[in-house]
């Protein structure tokens, strides 16, 4: 009997690209911009045309180890929520208020389970538009599978409708601190501008990504299971619970968006939320204590995954290859047409999120070097930061090196292997509307 060929353990992917950075920076030759601080952005930003050749840096097989560690102390802020994340909501479910709240929910929509996924997929997709969730929803991942269980929809359905519309959210959407306000503002285009145009796109890619996946998502294996409580009422502790877990991430979104949080902060909110959780629930100290220490366990795999994708960018940072990436990448784009231009740059700002994961370090990278490409081909720097958004923000559905991907299937138990055979299809037609946009951008924004 033949055997079944077996995937590769996330750990054992992101390992291997890892193994592979290392390779390139004996084969792609070393080079940098020069750089300088923005005052608008407070970042510092490439000067175009200031690429040259450096000499040759290749990491050695002892780095490239040493590299392992340095990510994840590099990621160790993005660890640090991802644990303390795990730890609050482990409380919370603890507490049973998650289960009461899903035999709420799955009472209230037994005849209606789509129209509950279709509301999930608009939340997350707000909540993308916002603070480009993501690394957030890993520790929600075992409510989440949860909820799969009990309205008989696949795990990789329900984690599609969730990150895949937080995704969504944050590349078409207009209003992503994290990724398209910072682009606008390093291409000196006005923030918030060209938000009806998006909103279009939004919404058409919104739906049809997440009726796919409510055509696609019912899970025959594991029907409907029909143990669950009927409740039709929540018990006031439980409601008081579930306020406080929705009242923690409205002040979240408010401190990300008006008081310049990050990951610090975020962890610090979420971590008062535990304790207080605990002692609704009447936990008791060492309960809580207990439940928190738990949660943590569940959650350090996914917070070694996130510190993985960092250690690839660092050993293409050591090598000095990232900039040599960009230049090869985006210099053949400047003497194309306007649409060609522009769909050139969505196909580069994709590539290139592989070796450079973070969204944000994307848009400061590149949006210096293509504005003044978009003013030499005649369009709009506003066509510029969507080929962006496109390009890198979609990839985040693609890419093994977003830890947060990554971390959220290991969480939810999927194989990478399953979410690609299961999602290529839709994430191509996602690629088809970014590019349809951007043929209409180049007229819309003249």
């Amino acid at each position: 009997m033949i055997k079944k060929a077996t995937f590769p353990h996330p750990m054992v992917i992101m390992l291997a690209f890892v193994v592979l950075a290392t390779i390139l920076t004996y084969v792609i030759p070393a080079g940098k911009f020069e750089r300088r601080l923005d005052p608008t952005s407070e970042r510092e930003i490439v000067i175009p045309g200031s690429y040259s050749e450096t000499e040759s840096r290749p990491v050695g097989f002892w780095n490239m180890l040493v590299k392992v560690p340095e990510g994840i102390i590099a990621g160790a802020d993005v660890v640090v929520l991802i644990l303390i994340l795990g730890g609050a909501f482990y409380i919370v479910d603890k507490t049973g208020a998650f289960q009461a709240g899903l035999e709420f929910l799955v009472t209230r929509f037994e005849s209606a389970t789509s129209l509950l996924l279709s509301m999930l997929g608009i939340v997350f997709a707000a909540a993308g538009a916002l603070n480009g969730l993501q690394e957030e929803i890993i520790a929600m991942v075992p409510v989440l599978m949860i909820l799969a269980r009990n309205i008989g929809y696949s795990s990789i359905s329900v984690i599609a409708i969730s990150l895949g519309s937080a995704v969504i959210g944050g590349s078409f959407g207009p209003s992503n601190p994290f990724s398209v306000l910072i682009a606008q503002k390093v291409a000196d285009v006005e923030v918030f501008s060209g938000g009806v145009f998006r909103m279009i796109f939004l919404v058409l890619a919104l739906g049809f990504w997440i009726v796919y996946f409510l055509r696609t998502g019912k899970d025959s294996v594991n029907p409907i299971s029909g143990n669950l409580l009927k409740s039709t009422k929540l018990a006031p502790f439980h409601q008081l619970i579930l306020l406080l877990v929705a009242a923690t991430f409205a002040i979240m979104i408010v401190g990300l968006s008006n008081w310049n949080w990050g990951y610090n902060e975020m962890s610090a909110i979420f971590f008062a939320m535990g304790l207080l959780v605990g002692w609704i629930g009447k936990l008791g100290v060492n309960g809580t204590a207990k439940a928190y220490s738990e949660g943590f366990s569940e959650m350090i795999f996914a917070g070694v995954i996130v510190g993985l994708a960092r250690s690839i960018y660092l050993v293409l940072n050591e090598g000095q290859i990232i900039d040599t990436i960009i230049y090869g990448l985006f210099t053949p784009v400047q003497n194309l047409p306007a649409s060609a231009a522009g769909l050139g740059m969505m196909a580069s700002q994709a590539l290139l999120h592989i070796p450079v994961p973070s969204t944000s370090g994307q848009a400061v990278l590149t949006m210096p070097l293509l504005a003044p490409v978009a003013d030499l081909t005649g369009m709009s720097r506003q066509v510029v930061v969507l080929a962006y958004q496109y390009g890198a923000g979609l990839m985040d559905l693609v890419t093994p090196s977003n830890g947060a991907i990554m971390a959220i299937l290991a969480a939810g138990k999927i194989s990478y292997n399953d979410w690609i055979k299961q999602a290529w299809k839709p994430i191509l037609v996602l690629f088809g509307f970014g590019a349809l946009s951007i043929v209409c951008a180049v007229w819309y924004f003249q």
